[in-house]
C-alpha cells in the first residue's frame, strides 16, 4: 500500500451507523389563549410553502404524523329545519332536492355504526337538522339510547342537534358522549350575512355548556361563503381564544346546491383551504384539524398537502349529511399509498383526559404514548 492511501486511511473520521430515528418524547405546546388578530393574520399571509413547513414542524412536535383520525357522519333526521343558514339545503325557507323526514328508529342507526367501526372509522357522528330540542322530549331521549349503543360498541360518539341547554349536554356526557359539534362557520363579523335566525352568542353559548359538561368540542368552519381572509383570521381566533381550545377543528369547503342562496358561489381554492389548515396548526397545536366536506374535490396530492399542513381527521363511508363523501375502500388506499393508518378510538390525549376513569382499562394509550414507542 501507497503512502497516500495508508495516510487516508489512517487520518480519515471514523463514523459510526446511527440510528435512522430517535425515541423521543413528544413536546407538547402549550394553549394560548390571547392571540391578537394581527398575529394569526401575520401566521396566515406568510409565503404558502414556508407556512406548511413551519405547519408540518408543529404538528410533528404534537401528533404522531402517521395517523388520520376515521369519522363516519349520518343524518339521523333530515331537513325541515327552521334556520335560514345560507349554505344549507335542509332549511326549510329553501326549496332544494333535500326532503324533510322524521327521526330514524334506532335500529338503522346502530348498524350504520357497525359497518363503519367494520371499515376501519372510530368515531360514529349523529346530526340532526334541529334549531334546537325544545319540545323533543321522546326524540331526545332516542338519541341518548343510540348515544349509549354507540359507545357500548367501543367507538367515539359525536352529535349536533343544534343549540343546547346545559342540562341536555350533561345528559348527553351521563350517556357516553365523547364530543359535540356546533361550528360558528367564520368570523364574528361576517357571521350575520350568512345566518340570521341564530346569533354568533348562542352559538358559544352552546359550546361553553358542552365544554361544561365535560365533553369534547368540535367547533371550525365554513370556507367559500363568499368570507375574506381576514374572516378566515377571525374564525381562528375565535376557537383559539376559547377557554379551551376545542379538540376538533373542522375546516369545510363549501359545495353549493341547488336552491340555496349559496348557489352560485365558486368553489374555494386550493390553496386557500391550505392556508387556512396550515395557520389553524400553528395556532391550534394539539388540536384535531379535520378535512370535512368538500374533500371529495380535492385530488389525492391536494388531500396529502393538506395531511402535511396539520389536517389530521377526514370523515369516510357513504355520505355526510346531504353532501358526497368518498368511499373507505377508497380512502384506505390513498392512506395506505402515503404511509397513513387509523387512529385508535379515544388516542387524542385530550379526549381520553375528558373520559378519564369511564373508559376504564381498556383506555387506548394516549399520542404521547404510541408516538415514543413508534419514534
Amino acid at each position: 500500500m501507497n503512502f497516500s492511501a495508508s495516510f487516508l486511511r489512517l487520518s480519515a473520521p471514523r463514523f459510526s451507523r446511527s440510528l435512522a430515528t430517535v425515541t423521543h418524547t413528544p413536546h407538547l405546546a402549550p394553549q394560548r389563549h390571547d392571540w391578537a388578530r394581527q398575529e394569526i393574520q401575520k401566521i396566515y399571509d406568510s409565503p404558502l410553502l414556508d407556512l406548511v413547513f413551519r405547519a408540518s414542524s408543529i404538528h410533528r412536535q404534537n401528533h404522531d404524523p402517521s395517523k388520520i383520525q376515521l369519522c363516519t357522519l349520518m343524518n339521523i333526521k333530515t331537513g325541515g329545519c327552521s334556520e335560514d343558514c345560507s349554505y344549507c339545503s335542509q332549511s326549510s325557507r329553501y326549496s332544494t332536492p333535500t326532503k324533510a323526514s322524521r327521526l330514524l328508529d334506532i335500529e338503522p342507526v346502530i348498524e350504520a355504526a357497525r359497518k363503519a367501526k367494520e371499515n376501519g372509522s372510530t368515531r360514529f357522528c349523529m346530526g340532526a337538522a334541529w334549531r334546537d330540542l325544545a319540545g323533543r322530549k321522546r326524540g331526545f331521549e332516542r338519541i341518548l339510547q343510540m348515544v349509549r349503543e354507540v359507545r357500548g360498541m367501543g367507538m367515539e360518539v359525536c352529535t349536533t342537534l343544534g343549540m343546547l341547554t346545559p342540562e341536555q349536554a350533561k345528559q348527553l356526557k351521563e350517556a357516553g358522549l365523547t364530543a359535540y359539534n356546533h361550528n360558528l362557520d367564520t368570523s364574528r363579523e361576517f357571521y350575520p350575512q350568512v345566518i340570521t335566525t341564530r346569533s354568533y352568542d348562542e352559538r358559544l353559548g352552546t359550546i361553553s355548556a358542552v365544554r361544561d359538561a365535560g365533553i369534547s368540542v368540535c367547533s371550525g368552519g365554513i370556507l367559500g361563503l363568499g368570507e375574506s381572509d381576514a374572516d378566515r383570521v377571525g374564525l381562528i381566533q375565535e376557537v383559539a381564544n376559547m377557554p379551551e381550545h376545542p379538540e376538533s377543528f373542522p375546516v369545510n369547503a363549501l359545495v353549493p346546491i341547488p336552491g340555496t342562496p349559496l348557489e352560485g358561489n365558486e368553489r374555494v381554492a386550493h390553496h386557500t383551504l391550505l392556508r387556512t389548515i396550515a395557520t389553524a396548526r400553528v395556532v391550534l397545536p394539539g388540536t384535531i384539524i379535520r378535512l370535512a366536506a368538500g374533500r371529495n374535490t380535492l385530488s389525492e396530492s391536494e388531500q396529502a398537502m393538506c395531511f402535511m399542513a396539520g389536517a389530521n381527521a377526514v370523515f369516510t363511508g357513504e355520505q355526510m349529511l346531504t353532501t358526497p363523501c368518498s368511499p373507505w375502500d377508497e380512502d384506505k388506499a390513498m392512506m395506505g399509498r402515503w404511509g397513513l393508518e387509523g387512529m385508535q378510538s379515544f388516542e387524542q390525549a385530550s379526549v381520553a383526559r375528558k373520559e378519564g376513569a369511564a373508559l376504564g382499562p381498556q383506555t387506548p394509550r394516549t399520542v404521547s404514548e404510541s408516538q415514543v414507542e413508534s419514534s
